[in-house]
């Protein structure tokens, strides 16, 4: 779709300096941009590139002063970052506006469907499912029976949601990602007897999942990712674990059984977590942190494995890089060489 300079500066509440009639059909970056582009400068080391960009179109703050001419309209916006956000987020919004039902998916008689749904091939939705209005369900993805997916939900290709499972309003679910798989429990002292997982998972309002995770469905009762959690990538929650609203989790993190974390966490990749911890709200744990032990104290920041409190391990660590030399000094005051045992 083509936008005149004129229309996206109604838009942004934005003013123009250049040409108002210039067409736009695309977005690029401020080094790529080429004719018929709209790009938006806001990091102050990408500013040569508004000088020789080829982009018809520049987003820039109103308090930028320029130091020569350049050819390209400009926008004037209070925030050049939170306007080209605004067109990405239209922009994305009218790429994946997919409506209609494919003749290929399978579509349960007892399965009850909102209106504006989007089913596409070889998708399934399975026995007296739950499906609300403005749906989004892509190639290949499996809901399975009795299943409950609120509005304005997008389910992405391949993405698997086992039975008695419930996402709410505005959720996002990665290609790849499974929910509702069964959780890791054997009875260990009988033959390694599988134990029935009995439960479901429970997706409320506003929750992003990344591509290829899994969640596992609660032995009893429910795994629970509370309002506005947002998952990375490849991250894996096991049987019965909670996460507190708004907690971010980046890839590859996994959280053991019955783990309950707190409001406003924010855990960088590859953290691990044991099982049954209680971690408090406004945690976060830096990158590889190994955590075996609840945490009680709100807004602590932890790193290390097993992991402490950021400023303890900051200054171990320095004792750790010194060691060779402290090894070396102690040789020397007791005579004996430091390479032998």
């Amino acid at each position: 779709m083509n936008y005149s300079a004129s229309q996206i500066a109604s838009l942004l509440k934005g003013t123009i300096e250049g040409n108002p009639h210039v067409s736009i059909s695309k977005l690029s970056k401020i080094e790529e941009g080429e004719p018929g582009s709209l790009s938006f400068l806001a990091n102050p080391l990408y500013t040569p590139y508004l000088y020789t960009t080829k982009a018809s179109l520049v987003i820039i703050n109103k308090n930028f002063a320029l130091t020569a001419p350049v050819s390209t309209t400009l926008i004037r916006v209070d925030s050049a970052e939170n306007a080209f956000a605004i067109l990405l987020e239209m922009y994305n919004t009218v790429k994946l506006n997919k409506t209609g039902i494919s003749k290929q998916s399978c579509i349960e008689e007892s399965a009850k469907t909102g209106q504006n749904l989007y089913a596409g091939p070889f998708s399934y939705i399975g026995e007296n499912a739950r499906i609300g209005n403005n749906v989004k369900i892509y190639p290949q993805v499996y809901i399975g029976d009795n299943v409950e997916i609120g509005d304005n939900t997008t389910l992405f290709s391949g993405s698997k949601i086992y039975s008695g499972c419930k996402i709410g309003k505005n959720c996002i679910i990665h290609s790849g990602t499974v929910i509702g798989s069964d959780g890791f429990r054997f009875a260990l002292q009988n033959d390694n007897k599988k134990i029935p997982q009995i439960g479901n998972v429970v997706l409320e309002d506003n929750v992003e999942i990344g591509a290829n995770c899994a969640i596992d469905r609660a032995t009893l009762g429910s795994t629970i990712l509370r309002k506005g959690v947002k998952f990375d990538n490849l991250i894996h929650i096991a049987h019965n674990v909670e996460v507190g609203e708004n907690t971010y989790i980046a890839a590859n993190c996994v959280i053991a059984g019955s783990t309950k974390v707190g409001k406003n966490c924010m855990f960088s990749g590859q953290v691990g977590l044991v099982g049954h911890l209680q971690i408090a709200d406004n945690t976060i744990f830096a990158a590889q942190s190994g955590i075996s032990k609840s945490i009680t104290k709100k807004g602590g920041g932890y790193m290390g494995s097993p992991a402490f409190e950021v400023a303890k391990y900051r200054k171990a660590y320095i004792h750790f890089r010194n060691i060779s030399d402290l090894v070396d000094r102690v040789s020397k005051i007791e005579g004996s060489d430091p390479e032998k045992p």
